[in-house]
């Protein structure tokens, strides 16, 4: 800011000079008082300059014909590529739904394409009105144990640390690193303390002193929680805590009743991972809003835990709240239970009106995150089995979140011991294939609770490696759609009898498309109905992004990787035979 705009922003504000906008007859939503009251909002040169019963007079005048004017919203923990769309399409589709911030961590396609891909995030964080405050990620590769396709050390964070939009090291997923003082994780936290950044978590069911060992490097807030006692826990010893409520993981129901007047401003709301289908459907941050209500809480606490409670967590004082001198990030509501959204701003220009997007999109060059997909001696011999048992640990799926039971199960062989597939027993083979720098490594296992009965289907997205991960009936149909899926270069595809039924192409980094929202939706509706009518997999579970947490290891209690079969409690590799 030059001298000349400050002089014209306290101008503007002692009203010698008309603001840019100004808000009438609306009723403003104060996060900071708790109160509701009915007044006018002036903005200039993008900032909050006037509110309440002050009259100004603007070079536009909006009537709000006294309807609700909120802060913009804010995600707290969200990962992009996991909604398959650039950066750009999903500001396209998320800011008519009134969020004007999100707090990205973009330790997908930095685990695939390395610093390159976080680059190119930054680059297409420009192209859109969206604001996004970016990690760096802390875990690339989220542990030892998993071929990533790259590794980001300490040393090669220090650059990009000092970036404006980096607020810090992103969700810190090796808890064991961190309670037993691995070198190199501690590297990590000394570089983010040393430059006063915040460190922010993931740590599922972690309690007691492994808790207060984890939190002592400063840890902001954990989305993992699952239990109310794990939720107190963590508020009670200083923690943040994010309810989480995406397209796999819905927390938000349970978690809703452990927030009390006393602790609401310690609690957050986030989306973590949310495809197009859902936010078209049913919205983001204000479908969160919407359910919070729904389950008795106040309007004015839930919109603090999407607002004010976030910016606060985040270092972010310049958004929040309808509060002089913040950002205009503005959202017109009709009502304090439907949130229908009719009008947002972003620093002050209005860039969203009933449900559209106003800006014109100029998409980011894409060229340093494609061509990610490399195998190496892939054949359908890879996928067999040699079972020395038929009593097996299987990966038992839960419905509603990503964490996994371990199941221990009989299951048929043939005359080469492999594993035979039996549709009444609910049992498939699972194969994760390593696919970014030709090591040939391939994980086998088995999968239950995931329904399928026909074909097979085969993703490049898989949490948090992001290498292969397919599933089927036998090694055939796996090898038909794996096969598929590299000539693709990356994406999504089912098959059945041999062919290919379905298919989507994600060429940025194997993560995510360069189609538009809608349209991505409607090849996921595409995908989905086949993936549930002619492949068989059960109406219980989200097809696709089901599958692409089956291979993270630091999410229980079992997981496969493209090493093999990876146990949570002990942190190791176990066989398939139990």
């Amino acid at each position: 800011m030059t001298k000349t705009e400050l002089k014209n922003l306290i101008d503007a504000a002692a009203g010698r000079i008309k603001a840019d906008l100004v808000i009438k007859n609306c009723k403003i939503v104060n996060v900071l008082s708790g109160e509701i009251y009915s007044g006018e909002v002036a903005v200039s040169g993008g900032k909050i300059i006037g509110m309440g019963k002050t009259e100004y007079d603007g070079e536009k005048i909006f009537d709000a014909q006294g309807k609700f004017l909120a802060p913009g919203f804010i995600d707290a923990h969200i990962h992009i590529e996991s909604s398959y769309i650039s950066p750009e399409q999903l500001g396209r589709i998320i800011v008519p739904c009134g969020t004007t911030s999100i707090v990205a961590d973009p330790h997908e396609i930095a685990n695939v394409c390395g610093l390159k891909g976080l680059r190119y995030m930054l680059d297409a964080a420009k192209k859109t009105k969206l604001n996004i405050i970016y990690a760096m990620p802390s875990c690339v590769p989220c542990t030892p144990f998993e071929d990533a396709g790259a590794i980001i050390e300490a040393q090669d964070m220090w650059e990009l640390m000092f970036e404006k939009n980096i607020f810090g090291l992103g969700e810190f997923m090796n808890a064991p690193g961190i309670i037993n003082c691995d070198e190199k994780v501690l590297d990590k936290i000394l570089l983010a303390n040393n430059l006063g950044k915040l460190i922010d978590g993931h740590v599922p069911l972690v309690t007691g002193k492994d808790l207060n060992a984890y939190m002592s490097v400063g840890i902001v807030g954990d989305h993992e929680c699952r239990t109310l006692a794990e939720m107190h826990e963590r508020i009670a010893k200083g923690m943040y805590v994010l309810i989480r409520e995406g397209s796999a993981c819905h927390d938000l129901k349970n978690l809703i009743r452990g927030v009390t007047p006393a602790n609401s401003r310690r609690v957050l709301l986030c989306s973590d991972d949310r495809q197009p289908k859902t936010i078209l459907e049913h919205g983001h941050m204000e479908s969160s809003l919407r359910l919070c209500v729904e389950e008795g809480l106040d309007a004015i606490t839930a919109i603090q835990m999407a607002t004010i409670n976030v910016a606060e967590a985040f270092r972010l004082h310049d958004r929040g709240a309808i509060k002089i001198g913040a950002r205009a990030d503005l959202v017109l509501l009709d009502d304090l239970k439907n949130f229908r959204v009719e009008k947002v701003w972003i620093d002050g220009e209005l860039v969203a009106a009933d449900r559209k997007y106003l800006p014109e999109i100029f998409p980011a060059d894409i060229s340093s995150v494609r061509g990610s997909v490399k195998v190496k001696n892939f054949s359908v011999d890879r996928l067999k089995m040699n079972l020395t048992s038929g009593k097996v640990n299987v990966i038992g799926i839960e419905p509603g979140g990503v964490v996994t039971k371990k199941i221990f199960a009989e299951v048929k062989r043939d005359e080469s011991d492999d594993f035979i597939f039996d549709s009444a027993q609910d049992i498939c083979k699972v194969a994760v294939i390593e696919r970014h720098h030709k090591t040939g490594k391939v994980g086998l296992g088995l999968l239950s609770g995931y329904g399928i009965k026909r074909g097979a289907i085969a993703v490049s997205v898989a949490h948090d490696s992001h290498n292969i991960i397919a599933a089927g009936v036998n090694n055939e149909e796996i090898f038909c759609a794996v096969e598929a899926l590299i000539k693709m270069e990356g994406g999504m595809v089912l098959v059945n009898g041999g062919e290919v039924i379905a298919s989507i192409a994600l060429p940025i980094g194997g993560l995510m498309s360069e189609l538009s929202g809608e349209e991505l939706k409607e090849k996921l509706d595409t995908l989905h109905e086949k993936a549930h009518d002619e492949l068989g997999i059960s109406q219980s579970v989200e097809p696709v992004m089901t599958l692409t947490f089956m291979s993270l290891p630091v999410i229980p209690e079992i997981k496969l990787t493209a090493r093999g079969l990876f146990d949570y409690a002990s942190f190791k590799f176990i066989p398939i035979e139990s």
